[in-house]
């Protein structure tokens, strides 16, 4: 994990891109439960701190991984990147 850049967000995804970069898989298997809790350990993002460290940690995957985050060869190419809602993609870009 990446203590020195991702202090609280994105250490899932930043270790599933390593992963990835490596040659290696995340495997799934239908037999385990997992259950994140989003947000529960830290809270909110509800103050200027926590904002702008959000934010340092955003722009840092953005620079990092930003190639492979806008072409993510596991997620289907027919939805959007736009929205978090999985809707169907409306255009080259959207």
């Amino acid at each position: 994990m990446n203590e020195a850049h991702l202090k609280v967000a994105f250490n899932d995804v930043d270790f599933c891109l390593k992963v990835h970069t490596r040659g290696y898989r995340n495997l799934w298997t239908p037999y385990v439960e997992l259950y994140h809790h989003e947000s529960v350990s830290r809270g909110a993002e509800d103050d200027e701190f926590k904002k702008a460290r959000f934010g340092r940690e955003i722009k840092y995957m953005q620079e990092k991984w930003g190639a492979l985050l806008q072409n993510d060869p596991h997620y289907n190419g027919n939805l959007t990147l736009k929205h978090e809602n999985f809707t169907i993609r409306q255009g080259p870009k959207g």
